[in-house]
């Protein structure tokens, strides 16, 4: 029963972690037409969805350890492997792809066009870190 509701809290911040991302698609339209007083909401809407992940990710992780721990998998298993080092790889992006981007929204000299295309591309890269972690999680592949 434990080792089913890990598995419950697991899952949930996945989709936690995952979710906030694909809203944040469409408002990147609108925080282009927008004027600077709308702009604000919709980015405090970014900074709202990238916390939210960042704070899912932390039960991500202690419940993903705490199922190998509770599990019959091994830390040498050939997904659980490829899904840390993934997972490493979306922290260091999470923590230098949005925020600083975000911040620059208040800077005067600076191109909201540029912007929102790199808040654009950040958001697919990061959709993509996590849906490949994910279908490591699901397919368990034998990679070695």
């Amino acid at each position: 029963m434990l080792y089913r509701l890990l598995l419950y809290i697991h899952i949930f911040s996945v989709i936690l972690s995952i979710g906030p991302f694909f809203v944040l698609i469409p408002l990147l339209k609108k925080l282009h037409t927008s004027e600077s007083t709308i702009q604000q909401g919709y980015l405090d809407v970014f900074r709202f969805a990238v916390r939210l992940a960042k704070h899912a990710g932390h039960v991500l992780v202690l419940s993903g350890v705490l199922l190998v721990l509770a599990g019959s998998w091994s830390w040498k298993t050939s997904w659980i492997v490829m899904t840390i080092l993934l997972l490493v790889s979306s922290l260091f992006f999470l923590a230098r792809a949005f925020s600083p981007t975000i911040r620059k929204f208040s800077q005067p000299d600076q191109d909201q066009s540029i912007l929102i295309q790199l808040l654009r591309r950040s958001i697919w890269i990061y959709i993509i870190l996590l849906m490949v972690m994910l279908l490591f999680m699901v397919v368990k592949p034998t990679l070695w």
